[in-house]
C-alpha cells in the first residue's frame, strides 16, 4: 500500500459511531468515536487524506464484526487482523506488537511493555507511541496502564473515561457470563414476555408495534458494590458528566478498571474524593454505602440473586442517597428482573400519556392498575414505555 488507503467505513458498535480505514495490506487505521459523526469521519480523513467511503473487503468486513463483538461484551480475538504498518515508526510497530499480546480482561503497565521490548527505562517513549496508536482497539493500547495499575492517559475523545470504559467491557467479558442473572442476561424469556405484553394490552402491543424487537441489555457489574457506587455517582446529572467524574474517582486507585474497593474507598481523603468532581452529598453517600458493605449490612450480589425484588429494594435503600428508584433501576438493568414498574418515573408516567393517549402523565395509582394487566413482565412494558418518548421525540 503506497500512502494513501483505498477506503474506509464508519460503523456502530456499543460505545459509538467508530471509523475503520483500509489498503491492500490490511486495516491502515481505525477511529474511536468523537463527540458527533463528522467529527469522528475528519479524525480518520486526517490519516488518511485520500481514503474514500466504500464497502469493506470481506477481510475488513470480519474485522469490523470482532470489534462490534468485542465491544459488546463478547469474546473475540483481533489479533490475526491484519494491520498496513508502512507508516509505523519501528519502535512503535515493535510497542504494537507486545500490546496485541495482552488477552481482554488483562493489563500491562507502560514499563512491563518496554521489558518485554528489552528496553527497561523507556516506559515514556512506549507511553508515546502508544499515544500515536492509529489502530485503537486492534492494537488495544487502552490495556495498557500506569505504574501501580493507575489508569494513565488515553488519547481517545473522552481520554481516560473512555479508557476506563473499554477495560470495563472487557472484564465482564473475562469473567465470563454476565453478573446480572444466573444463565444468560435475563431471568425469564423476552420472547414470551412480549407476547403476553400484546395478548394483555392492545394499546401497548401498539407500542410494541411501532417500536419494534425488544432490545434491552444488562449492564455487568463485578460486584453490589460497585453498582451502586456508579448509581450515586449519575444520580441528577448527565450521562456524560456523571462518566467523566466515575472515571476521575477510578482513576485515584490501583487497577482503576475494575473500580474501587470499599476499603479503598474509606481511605481516600476527602480532597481527593471532592478533587474527582463528587458533590459533598455524593461523597458522603458513596462512605455510607462503603461502610455499610464493609461492615456486612448489605447483601453480596451473589446473595442478592436469592433475595425477592421488595427485601433487595428495603435492604439497599438504609444507605445514605439510595432511594427506591435507584434500586429499581438496578434490578431491572443490572439483576434483569422481569416484573419492575417503576411507577415514579418521569418517563415511565410520560411514556405512558403517549401510549394511551392522554395530555396528562397519569397518577401514581393508575399507573399501578393498568401495570397489574402486564404482570409477570412489567419490565418489558417499562422499557416499551421508555422507548415510546423516544419515539416521540423523533429518535
Amino acid at each position: 500500500m503506497t500512502a494513501t488507503a483505498h477506503g474506509f467505513l464508519l460503523f456502530d458498535t456499543a460505545i459509538g459511531r467508530c471509523g475503520i480505514a483500509w489498503g491492500e495490506r490490511g486495516v491502515a487505521a481505525l477511529q474511536l468515536p468523537e463527540a458527533r459523526e463528522p467529527e469522528t469521519r475528519s479524525r480518520l480523513l486526517q490519516r488518511l487524506p485520500g481514503a474514500r467511503a466504500a464497502a469493506p473487503p470481506p477481510e475488513v468486513q470480519r474485522a469490523v464484526d470482532a470489534i462490534v463483538a468485542l465491544l459488546r461484551g463478547e469474546a473475540s480475538d483481533l489479533s490475526a487482523v491484519a494491520l498496513d504498518m508502512d507508516r509505523v515508526p519501528p519502535f512503535h510497530r515493535r510497542v504494537y506488537e507486545v500490546a496485541r499480546t495482552i488477552p481482554p480482561g488483562a493489563t500491562l503497565t507502560y514499563g512491563e511493555v518496554a521489558a518485554r521490548l528489552g528496553a527497561s527505562g523507556s516506559a515514556r517513549a512506549v507511553g508515546q507511541a502508544l499515544g500515536r496508536n492509529p489502530f485503537a482497539i486492534i492494537v488495544p493500547c487502552h490495556r495498557v496502564l500506569a505504574a501501580g495499575g493507575k489508569a494513565g492517559g488515553f488519547s481517545a475523545n473522552g481520554g481516560v473515561t473512555t479508557k476506563l470504559r473499554l477495560l470495563a467491557i472487557e472484564s465482564g467479558q473475562a469473567r465470563g457470563a454476565p453478573e446480572a442473572a444466573p444463565g444468560g442476561d435475563f431471568g425469564f424469556d423476552p420472547g414470551a414476555a412480549v407476547d403476553h405484553l400484546r395478548a394483555s394490552d392492545a394499546a401497548l402491543a401498539r407500542v410494541i408495534d411501532a417500536v419494534g424487537p425488544f432490545a434491552m441489555r444488562i449492564d455487568r457489574t463485578s460486584s453490589l458494590f460497585l453498582a451502586l457506587a456508579e448509581s450515586i455517582v449519575y444520580q441528577q446529572l448527565t450521562g456524560k458528566a456523571a462518566a467523566t467524574i466515575f472515571a476521575r474517582v477510578r482513576a485515584l486507585f490501583p487497577r482503576a478498571h475494575e473500580g474501587p474497593t470499599p476499603a479503598q474507598l474509606l481511605r481516600a481523603s476527602d480532597e481527593e474524593l471532592r478533587g474527582a468532581g463528587l458533590s459533598q452529598a455524593k461523597l458522603l453517600a458513596l462512605r455510607d454505602l462503603a461502610r455499610k458493605t464493609e461492615d456486612g449490612e448489605l447483601p453480596t450480589l451473589a446473595e442478592v440473586h436469592g433475595m425477592e425484588d421488595e427485601a433487595i429494594i428495603e435492604r439497599l435503600t438504609r444507605v445514605r442517597g439510595i432511594g427506591r428508584w435507584t434500586v429499581e433501576m438496578l434490578l431491572m438493568f443490572r439483576l434483569g428482573r422481569p416484573d419492575v414498574l417503576p411507577v415514579d418515573d418521569y418517563g415511565i408516567r410520560k411514556g405512558f400519556g403517549i401510549a394511551f393517549k392522554r395530555p396528562e402523565p397519569p397518577a401514581r395509582a393508575d399507573l399501578e392498575k393498568r401495570g397489574a394487566r402486564w404482570k409477570p413482565y412489567r419490565t418489558v412494558a417499562s422499557w416499551y414505555l421508555w422507548r415510546a418518548v423516544d419515539l416521540a421525540r423523533g429518535g
